[in-house]
């Protein structure tokens, strides 16, 4: 299985569209005191890098990494196994829940 053509660097998919509004919506209820989409690159190892999707944090001022994903593949999943092993963050796996489910987020820390 392969990617469909990625976007550019900086351009949100319709999952990460919807979450960043998700996000925003804890931003003004005072839940999260910020957010950035692709804001934080971190380094895992000689030429290897983990950007999470949206980089976020609490009201309490503590910093997550959320990655929204529709389908994880093996290699993503190893490259947030070894970022939450490397670096002090809470890694947070976000999936979509399907309408007829309800709809939201399922998260999955890491």
């Amino acid at each position: 299985m392969y990617a469909l053509g990625r976007l550019k660097t900086g351009e949100m998919n319709k999952t990460e569209k919807a979450y960043a509004e998700y996000l925003e919506s804890l931003k003004q209820a005072g839940a999260i005191a910020w957010y950035r989409f692709e804001g934080v690159k971190l380094r895992l190892a000689d030429n290897t890098f983990y950007t999470p999707d949206f980089a976020v944090m609490s009201a309490a001022g503590t910093m997550e990494m959320h990655e929204v994903k529709g389908h994880w593949m093996d290699d993503a999943k190893v490259k947030i196994k070894v970022a939450a092993e490397m670096y002090p963050f809470r890694f947070i796996a976000i999936k979509a829940k399907a309408k007829k489910d309800g709809g939201g987020w399922d998260m999955q820390l890491f």
